[in-house]
């Protein structure tokens, strides 16, 4: 059977089955955009078209293959089944071992929308259609959506699922009610804006509204909030396509009432529910939850002008990007509960770094840049995107990784029962966040307020940029990050009434992150060289940009160099794991050594103050990559490892001659 085949193959089935027609409706005039309250927004995908030789065949890989990969194993363990059991188009009983199978068919259709809005595909829409028609069947007349209990809510999929009476909203901290509508609210509203098909918006807002209905203040609501947190952004952005304010309300409800025992029996620190939010000042708990919530929280500061919101997540982010943050941008040290560990307790071997986690990581620093527009929430992006974000994913697009070790013996089989990436988990939140996730990575790239453009992230590409005065055409031209140059030029502008804000990457600055929890020993060598028409220009930093005022720029081309060697980082002293050690960094990319590449003595091996690197690009190894060579080892992208099979890693290296460990 060939890949288109195999592609519509289980929605042919469906459509045999249910035999019925999909209701579509248009645009209508009750939605309508609603500013979301951010002073910076993103240009929107649909403006990017992007043409990079290191971003764009990932998209491709996730368009052409995961979608379909993902499709096929949603229906192989029943997902689909699960909607028409619930309708009553199919017998039979619940079927996965998890309360929250439904959103991974969410997470499918949003990371489809994201495809179709840079790649039109009407198969893939029709695709869709069929998928949402289904989802629909699944749906209670009163808006209700959680498929495992309305097949039998006195069976769970899950045994660690309290059932008492076979009632809604009975067993909150994990029966994932709450957290599949916040996925479907999401995958909605990116659906709406691709397509224009109001057919799984009016699900989710039927959903919503019994929601509104059913949780909050009042002697006929449930006092209540959501185990694992994501209703709360899934509500906001109904809100920013409705205007509904009920909708902005109860996500705010549900982030006020947590620790809040007055409100509900708590759920403790797991579920970030043990102290009032805009009281919480350490990242503890499940991490996954955590970060989608301090997202919400973030909306909720800039939509309300919430100054104790503010406060608690920039002292959230700085406990996390200070004490509890791997090199590799991911988060979360324990396998126990998913969750962060202590102040510096960051292990390599057994660490977690949830896959879901980084990419909820990602949601929540693009809010905090929208809001503020500092260069050090981008930092934190880049970090994640390119080292521990898509190594979640295999370079063939259907083996995934769950938790991201950053070190492996090639036994302990850290993930779900493996020491190598698997093709696919019975708790398959990652790969399907990864499908929704890595289409709309072109809506990284550039930010805007009123009168700036902000490049925040180097990939080739051709945009449109529309600012109340005019639309700007960018076009840039680089090999990031195999290299540091990059082009960009700027369509001769009728009103140069703008400023241009290119972010200089932290590593750049010689910075590994924004805090002292690592350090490089070894600073650039050479500068950051700026030139415009062929003249060289002085480079100078403001806040970690150069600002060049549209003056300069428009019609004209700009060449920035951003100087790449090999860097040794090393952590702070109070990371106990990695005393001693170093770790090898090229541009943003931080490198790892397998022992399939260092078969003599790879537990020996150690980097000396004096240990020559070379660079080289292998264009036919791992889909082309620049390796760390010296004379005695060679050292690959992270994102890049246990694509051979199973074996020995390690991202910390012995750094024999090393210098005095940094202290905090």
């Amino acid at each position: 059977m060939n890949k288109q085949k195999r592609f519509f193959y289980c929605i042919i089935c469906f459509l045999l089955i249910i035999s019925c027609k999909t209701e579509v409706k248009e645009f209508a005039s009750d939605v309508k955009e609603k500013a979301a309250g951010y002073p910076i927004t993103p240009v929107n995908i649909q403006h990017v078209r992007l043409t990079d030789k290191f971003w764009l065949p990932w998209i491709q890989k996730v368009q052409e293959r995961t979608i379909e990969y993902a499709i096929e194993k949603c229906r192989e363990e029943g997902r689909f089944d699960n909607f028409l059991i619930a309708g009553g188009k199919m017998e039979g009983a619940v079927r996965g071992v998890m309360p929250f199978d439904d959103s991974d068919v969410y997470k499918i259709i949003e990371g489809a929308s994201n495809s179709l809005i840079s790649s039109p595909n009407p198969k893939l829409e029709t695709l869709l259609d069929s998928l949402v028609g289904i989802i629909k069947i699944g749906q209670e007349s009163d808006g209700y959506l959680t498929t495992w209990r309305t097949i039998n809510p006195a069976k769970p999929p899950a045994t660690w699922v309290e059932v008492k009476e076979g009632k809604r909203w009975e067993s909150l901290a994990a029966s994932h009610e709450l957290y599949n509508a916040g996925h479907m609210y999401e995958a909605a509203v990116v659906h709406y804006k691709a397509t224009g098909k109001r057919n799984f918006l009016d699900i989710a807002l039927k959903n919503a509204n019994l929601m509104v209905a059913t949780f909050g203040e009042g002697d006929d609501k449930i006092a209540a909030v959501p185990g694992h947190q994501i209703i709360e952004t899934g509500l906001i952005k109904l809100y920013e396509v409705t205007g509904k304010e009920d909708y902005l309300n109860l996500a705010k409800y549900f982030l006020d009432n947590r620790g809040n025992p007055d409100n509900h029996e708590l759920f403790g620190t797991y579920s970030q529910d043990h102290v009032p939010v805009v009281n919480q000042d350490e990242v503890v708990g499940h991490a996954v939850r955590a970060v989608y919530m301090y997202a919400a929280m973030t909306d909720i500061a800039a939509m309300k002008n919430d100054s104790a919101y503010l406060s608690a997540v920039y002292k959230l982010w700085d406990n996390m990007v200070g004490k509890k943050m791997y090199i590799t941008g991911g988060i979360g040290a324990r396998h126990d509960q998913e969750s962060f560990g202590e102040n510096f307790e960051l292990p390599n071997l057994t660490a977690y770094n949830e896959t879901c986690a980084s990419i909820g990581d990602v949601y929540w620093n693009h809010r905090l840049h929208n809001l503020t527009g500092e260069v050090k929430y981008f930092d934190i992006i880049e970090r994640t995107l390119y080292n521990g974000l898509i190594s979640g994913i295999s370079l063939d697009g259907t083996h995934f990784f769950y938790p991201n070790a950053l070190e492996s013996d090639g036994k302990y089989e850290f993930n779900q029962g493996a020491a190598t990436r698997k093709s696919w988990f019975d708790c398959s939140c990652c790969p399907t966040n990864v499908v929704r996730f890595v289409p709309a990575i072109p809506g990284l790239l550039y930010s805007k307020s009123d009168d700036t453009v902000f490049v925040n992230l180097y990939a080739s590409n051709e945009a449109t940029i529309d600012l109340p005065t005019q639309s700007l055409e960018v076009k840039i031209e680089t090999n990031y990050p195999w290299d540091g140059r990059v082009g960009i030029n700027v369509k001769d502008s009728k009103n140069p009434n703008f400023k241009m804000k290119l972010r200089v990457p932290g590593w750049a600055r010689n910075e590994v992150l924004p805090s002292d929890l690592y350090q490089y020993r070894n600073n650039l060598s050479s500068p950051i060289t700026l030139k415009i028409n062929g003249e060289n220009r002085k480079v100078e930093l403001n806040d970690g940009y150069i600002t060049l005022d549209g003056a300069e720029v428009a019609g004209k081309s700009i060449e920035l160099e951003f100087p790449m060697e090999v860097r040794l980082a090393e952590t702070s002293v109070m990371v106990a794991e990695n005393k001693g050690k170093v770790a090898l960094e090229y541009g943003p990319l931080v490198y790892a050594l397998e022992e399939v590449d260092n078969k003599a003595g790879f537990e020996d091996i150690a980097v000396t103050d004096s240990s020559n690197f070379s660079v080289t690009m292998e264009e036919n190894f791992l889909e082309g990559v620049n390796t760390i060579n010296t004379e005695s080892f060679k050292a690959i992208p992270y994102y890049a490892w246990s694509n051979r099979g199973v074996g020995k890693m390690k991202v910390w290296l012995p750094g024999k001659n090393s210098k005095k460990q940094i202290k905090n």
